[in-house]
């Protein structure tokens, strides 16, 4: 096999709790986070030169390509596999970009899964997800998939099962949010409320949409809706039309409304869509391979 066409998805987090922070300026978190069916592709292509070639859509721009994800996650793997060849990898982008939706994450993330492949490699997904680390915590999650429990620095994963059938109502502001700004801004001492994750963690047991929206929360809210209240205004907006919740999902700003109704989902994206809050809409469901 010399190339490969993979779907790379995003994620959001039905719950994201701060627990403190490390001497090394690392926030440990304890978080459950969820695979989603919006997707880039990557096109793979093996190449005799020992380099890597990497492009996009024209919709997008890499920007430095020496700290792109993608990149980086292709050199590692090179090197630390002693890889002779090169390889050639074009993008297209779906995912919302800077929206908190873990999109770089899971475009390495697939990115070390095809070149395990595609060389050959015979690397086991627990064995990526372990070098993975090295690039950024949400990468190996983005490896495993599904839904988890995510520890640590958000690389120690648990298992979880699937979240009942449900329509996600996805929406983007026409903001661009830094996840190191807020969780610089960010006083884990400070922090009143806490999600309760272990009640996420039993809905999901018992397979209760209901147990799982009525404990959607995410403390990085109270820093990032300070600085863009429009996230906050597209919350309500999609409770006031038929979302049993919504939620800000991982440093922000895509907001996700989560419905039982795939008509009300829709029906929502067209309000919203006329409201010109969002720049991104896209109505998706959860996904879970198995």
């Amino acid at each position: 096999m010399d190339k490969m066409r993979c779907e790379a998805r995003a994620k959001i987090n039905l719950g994201l709790d701060i627990c403190g922070r490390l001497d090394n300026g690392y926030h440990t978190v304890k978080m459950v986070m969820q695979t989603v069916d919006i997707y880039d592709v990557l096109e793979f292509k093996k190449r005799s030169e020992p380099d890597i070639i990497l492009s996009v859509d024209s919709h997008d721009t890499l920007g430095d390509i020496a700290n792109n994800l993608i990149f980086r996650a292709a050199k590692l793997m090179i090197e630390h596999y002693s890889i002779k060849e090169g390889i050639e990898i074009s993008l297209k982008k779906n995912i919302p970009v800077a929206a908190g939706m873990a999109g770089g994450s899971t475009d390495a993330a697939t990115t070390m899964l095809a070149m395990n492949e595609l060389f050959g490699l015979g690397q086991t997904k627990e064995q990526l997800m372990e070098l993975a680390v090295r690039l950024g915590a949400d990468i190996p999650f983005c490896i495993m998939g599904g839904t988890a429990l995510a520890e640590g620095i958000g690389e120690e994963l648990t298992c979880l099962p699937a979240p009942p059938k449900a329509y996600l109502l996805i929406a983007k502001p026409p903001v661009m949010v830094s996840t190191k700004e807020v969780y610089e801004r960010l006083d884990a001492k400070e922090i009143t409320s806490h999600p309760d994750i272990d009640g996420i963690i039993k809905a999901l047991e018992e397979g209760s949409l209901t147990g799982i929206t009525d404990r959607l929360e995410n403390v990085l809210e109270t820093v990032t809706i300070d600085l863009y209240p429009v996230i906050e205004e597209i919350k309500s907006f999609m409770k006031e039309h038929g979302a049993i919740n919504a939620l800000m999902s991982g440093s922000g700003p895509t907001v996700f409304g989560i419905f039982d109704s795939r008509e009300r989902a829709d029906e929502a994206a067209k309000a919203l869509e006329a409201t010109k809050m969002a720049i991104q809409i896209q109505v998706t469901e959860f996904y879970n391979e198995n």
